[in-house]
């Protein structure tokens, strides 16, 4: 993946949401030749020459200083997520052990696979780089279908949500979804410009997706760590459910378990202790070799 392009497009992207007036600055005449502020304009804003920013924004951020790329990140008003991304476009640091480690499969520790077995009354994914479903427990084989069944390929957020069908039903609000994961494929991308599986990911999707196509041009990133989701199964009906993804602890730093849990005492708990008696007749959990 071009870094370059990539920050080039970026930062245009996040230009042009911006108003004249989202930033204090005065409107002059009713005709915009350009969407957003100009590169004047936020040069101006950020402190820096105008040459400057318009170098930066072509994609030539060798040497930028944290402190421009920081006064940058102020004027273009991004959040927490989208000024790492920034700074992992203008000023990668992959490592050569990095490099390396995007190259082989990943493995989970059988305490991990273990803990995911435990976890009897809540639904639970393990993921891994470019959003890969890596383990599940019974309850998550209820919820999502049985991934065991699932080719290895496609055992993978991305592709279920923008391939399959049935996530579009499973879903109800399929859009923000689809928002969520383009994004943190955008955010990795970010981190690991080079893994070649992500790059063959991201153009199989491209050309399977017109929305996935869509989306990923519009240069979003989130980092959507915790939330709710409103499920509709075919067993149960719907299930509003939240949501946390929280880091696996050890060599791995691409490991996210995600787990969700219903209202005590809601409808929604209800349908999910439903669904954990259908699974309890399941096998356990499992996980890819």
């Amino acid at each position: 993946m071009d870094l370059s392009a990539e920050l080039s497009e970026f930062l245009r992207s996040r230009r042009a949401r911006l108003k004249p007036q989202d930033v204090g600055l005065p409107e002059f005449g009713r005709h915009r030749r350009v969407p957003g502020l100009r590169r004047e304009e936020l040069a101006q804003l950020a402190g820096v020459s105008v040459a400057y920013y318009t170098r930066l924004e072509q994609g030539n951020g060798r040497n930028v200083s944290m402190e421009v790329l920081d006064s940058i990140a102020r004027a273009l008003r991004l959040s927490d997520t989208e000024r790492a991304h920034l700074t992992h476009l203008a000023k990668p640091t992959v490592k050569k052990r990095q490099r390396a480690a995007i190259a082989r499969p990943q493995r989970v520790r059988p305490g991990v696979a273990h803990l995911l077995d435990a976890m009897t009354e809540v639904p639970a994914l393990l993921l891994g780089r470019r959003l890969d479903i890596l383990g599940w427990n019974r309850m998550a084989r209820a919820v999502f279908g049985d991934l065991e069944t699932w080719e290895p390929r496609d055992r993978n957020m991305a592709r279920m949500v923008f391939l399959d069908p049935n996530a579009r039903d499973l879903y109800a609000e399929w859009e923000c979804k689809a928002v969520e994961v383009v994004s943190a494929l955008r955010l990795y991308a970010g981190c690991y410009p080079d893994d070649p599986e992500l790059l063959a990911l991201v153009g199989e999707l491209s050309v399977r997706s017109e929305e996935f196509r869509s989306l990923w041009a519009a240069h979003t990133v989130t980092d959507k760590g915790h939330g709710t989701k409103v499920l509709r199964h075919p067993l149960v009906g719907e299930m509003t459910l939240s949501y946390e993804s929280l880091k696996v602890a050890g060599d791995d730093p691409d490991l996210m378990l995600v787990t969700y849990q219903a209202e005590p005492g809601s409808a929604s708990a209800d349908a999910l202790r439903l669904l954990a008696q259908w699974g309890a007749e399941e096998p356990a959990g499992a996980v890819r070799e």
